[in-house]
């Protein structure tokens, strides 16, 4: 689930931190400028793991920081496809089911990836596994908030999110000032999520793991009972009841 990514860049020092050790001071820079972030293709950066190497710190004409090249290890998110995680159901739409780890939100189980046969509850807001009975009818298992679930990666997106630039003229409608239009571009730029994992529960033991818990403690009290009732019968054979001779 969390990867070490060897990265290099160039870490700028401004001069109030010059007091600081060299190493204390590159190391806090670089969690101000990558933890809680996402780089592309690369996953969701958590916390530096360690420095690898420093090169030589330069002061460039007209500023007073100074700047050093480093290569670096970074604790990064980025599980493996088919890796199978445990989150918790933040929200259910017709897009499928939402799912968050506490730290990371992006997670997308569709409707196609969703225990078969299932239907969205307008009423519930959830989707609901209609599971099938030995007598041929149905109950119905929800998905509700809140409810642990378990799943397995089935797909990643990275989608590059850009800044987003003053608009273009010929894109203004008569009538449409500047600053309209400029809301408008934001709006649909905030809209793009970086990093995207999609999973799938349509499988054994996937899925609300309250569905698995209640089967395994039924196979349980089904098995206590089998147990109870071959313990009778070896104690009345015991006794001599129920033997016969030929």
């Amino acid at each position: 689930m969390f990867v070490l990514a060897e990265l290099k860049d160039t870490v700028r020092i401004a001069p109030e931190q010059f007091n600081l050790k060299l190493l204390d001071a590159i190391s806090d820079e670089i969690n101000r400028k990558l933890a809680n972030k996402v780089l592309l293709n690369v996953g969701l950066c958590i916390a530096l793991k360690d420095i690898v190497s420093l090169k030589d710190s330069i002061i460039l004409p007209g500023d007073g920081a100074s700047h050093t090249e480093v290569i670096f290890r970074y604790i990064v998110f980025r599980p493996a496809i088919s890796n199978i995680l445990t989150g918790k159901i933040r929200s259910c739409s017709h897009e499928g089911v939402h799912v968050t780890l506490g730290f990371f939100d992006d997670i997308l189980i569709p409707p196609t990836a969703l225990q078969h046969p299932s239907r969205f509850d307008e009423t519930e807001q959830a989707w609901v596994w209609e599971y099938p009975l030995d007598d041929g009818g149905k109950h119905d298992l929800f998905m509700d908030i809140g409810e642990p679930i378990k799943f397995r990666v089935s797909r990643e997106m990275f989608e590059e999110s850009s800044p987003i630039g003053p608009p273009k003229n010929d894109n203004m409608k008569p009538g449409t000032s500047a600053a309209t239009t400029s809301t408008t571009a934001g709006q649909s730029g905030e809209s793009k999520t970086p990093y995207r994992i999609i999973g799938a529960i349509n499988e054994s033991g996937l899925g609300v793991l309250s569905w698995w818990d209640q089967q395994q403690q039924e196979d349980d009290e089904a098995g206590e009972e089998e147990g109870e009732e071959d313990n009778n019968d070896y104690e009345n054979d015991e006794n001599g009841e129920g033997a016969y001779e030929e």
